[in-house]
């Protein structure tokens, strides 16, 4: 039997070359600098623009069943009177109360108002297909528009025929227009009979069926006592006729 020898000793360059092996060195050397990631959090993504179905009662626990406020349609609206999106809007021109059946009905008045027969396939390939095969599988639906053309002005009169207080499709120079419209009558005003002037100087003894509400008002938002059919009669006070109308109403009042 041959004895078990020693392993003979290794030479010097074997471990530098053993390192070297498992820690290769770089081949070029830099300075990097990364940018930060953006965080976007200056964009704002709006929502879906599909109206949401209205349900008949709210989702509560328990109303409390409180008196009709009619100050809530009374008067000039102080909030949502100008443009902050869009060129087309519904203007009302007077007050009411809007059911859950009303936002229905607005739902229901733009999606049958939509011609199919306008509305025209787009094809598209899908990602990583081969070309040929024929056409395409059909990915959305578009309807064409040229310039010049009102989109939305047909669905939005409708619309305000259909609420149950008066009220006009207007779009942003309309509603410019009728705004310098009404301070160039007011300057230009040549009767001197306005309901604001016979309400101060209680000429036919008018105030005993004025409200404080009519004198704060000067008369331009008249309405009756059965408010809750949702009109309000918006009355111009440098229109004569409209003044006359509006005195001739409250004379009646006061024979009653």
């Amino acid at each position: 039997t041959l004895e078990h020898q020693p392993w003979p000793p290794s030479p010097p360059w074997e471990k530098s070359v053993l390192l070297l092996l498992l820690n290769p060195m770089p081949t070029s050397a830099g300075l990097k600098t990364l940018l930060p990631v953006p965080t976007y959090e200056d964009v704002s993504i709006p929502e879906k623009s599909k109206l949401k179905f209205v349900e008949r009662v709210p989702l509560v626990p328990k109303v409390r069943r409180e008196p009709e406020n009619l100050s809530d349609i009374q008067g000039p609206s102080t909030e949502a009177s100008e443009f902050t999106k869009g060129n087309f809007a519904i203007l009302a021109l007077g007050g009411g109360f809007l059911r859950w059946d009303h936002f229905e009905m607005m739902h229901l008045t733009i999606n049958h108002s939509m011609d199919p027969k306008n509305m025209f396939p787009i094809t598209c390939k899908g990602i990583g297909q081969r070309m040929g095969g024929g056409k395409g599988a059909i990915d959305h639906y578009v309807t064409p528009v040229k310039a010049g053309r009102l989109i939305v002005q047909h669905f939005l009169r409708q619309v305000a025929h259909k609420l149950p207080f008066p009220a006009k499709a207007v779009s942003r120079e309309s509603l410019e227009k009728m705004r310098k419209d009404q301070e160039e009558r007011e300057r230009n005003n040549q009767n001197p009979w306005t309901s604001e002037c016979i309400a101060t100087a209680n000429t036919p003894g008018i105030r005993k069926v004025l409200s404080p509400y009519d004198l704060t008002q000067k008369g331009q938002y008249w309405a009756n006592s059965t408010v809750t059919s949702g009109y309000n009669f918006l009355l111009v006070t440098l229109n004569p006729l409209r003044d006359k109308e509006w005195l001739l109403r409250a004379l009646c009042s006061c024979r009653l």
